[in-house]
C-alpha cells in the first residue's frame, strides 16, 4: 500500500508539473506571437489524402467527401472573408482561392468517380486558372469515359476561352457517347456558326443550371442568366437612348421618361423590361440600372447589383 501511495504522489507531481510548464509555454508563446502573413491559411496541404489510396481500409470515399466539403467551405470563406463590393465571376484570383485545385485533386485520386467534383472545378477553375480546369476534368473523362457530362463541362471550359473549334470537336465527342442528350450535337453545330452569340451562351448555361449537382454551380449558372437577361435589356435601352439624342432631345435625367418608347421594343424569348413600383427600369436582380449622363448610356449599378458591368 505504501509504494502504491509513492507511485501515486509521484505521478500526481508530474501532472501538476506538466501542466503547470504547458501554461507557462502558452503565455509566452501568446505574448510573443509572430504576426502571420495575409493569406497564410493557404499555406499548402499538409495532409496529402491521395497518398492514403489504398491505405485507407475502405474509407477512400469518405476522405474523398472531407475533402469535397472542405473545398465548397473554402470558397465560401473566401467569399465572405472578401471585403471586395462587386466579385468578377470571370476573376476570382483577386480572392487567392490556390487551394481549390489541390483539394478537388485530392478528393477525385482517392475517387476517381467523384463526377461532382469535376463539375465543380471545372465551373470555378476558368476564374482561377485555366490549365488547372482543363487538367481536372480532363482527369475526370479519363477516369469516366462513360459520363457525357465532364464532355459538356470541357468544352463549356474551351468555350469560355474562345476556343470555339476546339470546343465544337469536344461536344461532338461527347455526342457519341451512349445516353448522352441532344443538347451536345446542337452544342457542336452551334460553336462552329455562332460560338459567341447570347443564344448559345444561354442554352450552355441553362443546361448547366438543369444539371449541377451543388449549390454554388447553380448560382453562378443563375447569375450568368441574369447577365444575358440584362445585356439583352441594356442594348434595347441604350437603342431608344440613342434615338432620344438623335431627335435632338437633351439625355433624360433618368429612365422614367424613355418607358413608352421601350414598349415597343422586343425582348428575346417574349420577356418584359422589369420596372420598380416607382417607375424605375431595374435589373433581374431588382437594381435600378444607372444613367450615365456624359455618355447617355445606361449600365448596370456597379457599386449595388450582383451582376459585374460589361
Amino acid at each position: 500500500m505504501t509504494t502504491f501511495f509513492r507511485q501515486f504522489w509521484m505521478h500526481l507531481a508530474v501532472i501538476i508539473v506538466a501542466v503547470t510548464a504547458l501554461v507557462l509555454v502558452s503565455q509566452e508563446a501568446s505574448a510573443n506571437r509572430v504576426v502571420l502573413s495575409e493569406g497564410y491559411e493557404d499555406a499548402d496541404l499538409e495532409l496529402q489524402g491521395k497518398k492514403l489510396k489504398g491505405f485507407a481500409l475502405g474509407s477512400d470515399g469518405l476522405i474523398a467527401d472531407w475533402y469535397w466539403i472542405r473545398s465548397l467551405q473554402y470558397i465560401g470563406d473566401k467569399l465572405v472573408k472578401n471585403d471586395l463590393s462587386n466579385i468578377n465571376i470571370e476573376n476570382l484570383r483577386p480572392l487567392n482561392p490556390r487551394l481549390l485545385y489541390p483539394l478537388l485533386d485530392n478528393a477525385t485520386d482517392l475517387d476517381p468517380r467523384f463526377i461532382a467534383a469535376y463539375t465543380y472545378g471545372a465551373v470555378l477553375l476558368p476564374a482561377i486558372d485555366r490549365d488547372q480546369a482543363i487538367a481536372l476534368t480532363e482527369k475526370g473523362i479519363q477516369a469516366n469515359p462513360g459520363s457525357w457530362r465532364l464532355y459538356h463541362y470541357l468544352g463549356y471550359i474551351y468555350w469560355r476561352a474562345n476556343e470555339f473549334q476546339k470546343a465544337a470537336d469536344i461536344y461532338d465527342e461527347g455526342s457519341k457517347i451512349a445516353g448522352s442528350p441532344p443538347f451536345l450535337k446542337q452544342m457542336s453545330a452551334a460553336m462552329r456558326t455562332r460560338g459567341g452569340s447570347r443564344d448559345t451562351a444561354r442554352q450552355i448555361y441553362t443546361q448547366m443550371l438543369n444539371e449541377s449537382d451543388d449549390r454554388q454551380g447553380r448560382q453562378n449558372a443563375e447569375l450568368r442568366l441574369m447577365q444575358l437577361d440584362s445585356l439583352d435589356e441594356l442594348d434595347a435601352i441604350n437603342a431608344v437612348l440613342k434615338t432620344v439624342i438623335a431627335d435632338g432631345s437633351p439625355c433624360p435625367s433618368s429612365l422614367a421618361p424613355i418607358l413608352p418608347r421601350l414598349m415597343n421594343s422586343k425582348l428575346p424569348g417574349g420577356r418584359d423590361f422589369r420596372v420598380s413600383a416607382d417607375r424605375q427600369l431595374v435589373d433581374p436582380t431588382g437594381i435600378p440600372y444607372f444613367l450615365d449622363r456624359n455618355t447617355c448610356a445606361a449600365t448596370v449599378d456597379g457599386i449595388n447589383s450582383k451582376i459585374p458591368k460589361f
